[in-house]
């Protein structure tokens, strides 16, 4: 027979213990149920296809649609190698003080090995630059010298007044084109070798080598403009590099370490290429700005991502749109490829970096 005047006993002594510890096993279920549903050969977070790539060679300047590109440690290949400074201060420039920035188009030509620039509404002018000088054409056409990137100095080859003066026409004031110089510019912030684990540089981003973003958070956010009366945007607005057409709206919120991989890994050539997220992308008012116009909008949609997209701790004034990366691996991607999300997160917290 039961003896129930130890068992009662017992049982109020286990009862505040199991009212303790479900919660905690249950937040760490939550923190690790990525790695744990991996080992058993499942995702929590679907495979998306990578529907577009884009590279910005100049900084704040028209993009280029790429059908594949060259995965480096500082980024896609040619993605922001340039960027425009004032010619006086050598201080960077960007859409934030110049919109009309967007207006100067980019291209490559068609063997890949020239970079040419136009300007909207100038049919007629052309400034054409070697995709990939060597170092005699650099010190022939250029002048090593230091240039700010938020107030942090690094170096970059200033070319001449024949390059520059169609910018500083077309902009209405006086500007210099410059290429990255030697000296790499480690990433800070999130990036910062003590939280990376490695030393990685990038060429002129304003924080780190990649931006990934998803059609379907566009699309969520589009639906929300309408609804406020405002009209939809496109993708190009958040100038992102790797766009994938994504499994449900803000699911990259979460994202920690993914794989770009072929479709068909075993009949491919490429190789997979692995990516770790370092950070959600904290929002200026740069997507205010219509790249095909140079029109900045008073509001939109800054005010609509402010009103629900302020969810990183690290940030708390600022919206998120769009996640950062680092390669891990050169390698080359393709549109088509699949990104495969390898391990998830709920602590990403934004640490301000340059």
């Amino acid at each position: 027979m039961l003896d129930t005047t130890k068992a009662i006993p017992a049982a109020l002594l286990l009862l505040p213990l199991t009212i303790f510890f479900i919660p905690q096993f249950h937040t760490w279920i939550t923190n690790n149920k990525s790695r744990l549903l991996r080992r058993i050969g499942l995702s929590t977070n679907p495979s998306s296809e990578i529907v577009a790539l884009k590279i910005y060679p100049i900084k704040s300047c028209r993009g280029i649609t790429l059908p594949k590109s060259r995965v480096r440690a500082e980024g896609l290949d040619l993605d922001r190698r340039w960027m425009l400074v004032d010619a006086v201060t050598h201080e960077f420039l960007t859409i934030r003080q110049i919109a009309r920035m967007t207006l100067i188009n980019t291209a490559l030509s068609d063997d890949g090995q020239t970079l040419q620039i136009t300007f909207s509404g100038d049919e007629e002018t052309v400034v054409s630059v070697p995709a990939y000088p060597d170092q005699t054409w650099l010190d022939a056409h250029t002048t090593l010298s230091p240039v700010r990137v938020w107030d942090i100095d690094t170096d970059g080859y200033l070319y001449g007044d024949e390059v520059n003066a169609p910018f500083s026409s077309f902009l209405g004031r006086g500007v210099r084109l410059v290429y990255k110089g030697p000296t790499p510019r480690i990433m800070r912030g999130n990036g910062d070798p003590r939280l990376l684990g490695r030393e990685q540089g990038v060429n002129f981003p304003d924080v780190n080598p990649v931006l990934i973003a998803s059609e379907a958070s566009v699309a969520e956010l589009n639906a929300r403009l309408v609804q406020n009366g405002a009209d939809p945007i496109t993708i190009e607005r958040f100038r992102p590099n790797i766009i994938v057409k994504g499994t449900a709206p803000w699911s990259e919120d979460s994202w920690k370490l993914v794989r770009i991989n072929p479709v068909d890994l075993d009949c491919s050539t490429l190789r997979p290429v692995t990516v770790d997220i370092l950070s959600r992308c904290t929002r200026c008012q740069v997507p205010n700005v219509n790249p095909d116009t140079g029109d900045q909008h008073r509001n939109q949609p800054w005010d609509t991502l402010m009103s629900y997209r302020r969810i990183d701790e690290g940030m708390k004034w600022k919206p998120c749109f769009g996640m950062m990366g680092a390669p891990r691996e050169e390698g080359v991607v393709e549109v088509g490829m699949r990104l495969d999300v390898l391990e998830e997160t709920s602590q990403h917290r934004y640490v301000k970096g340059f």
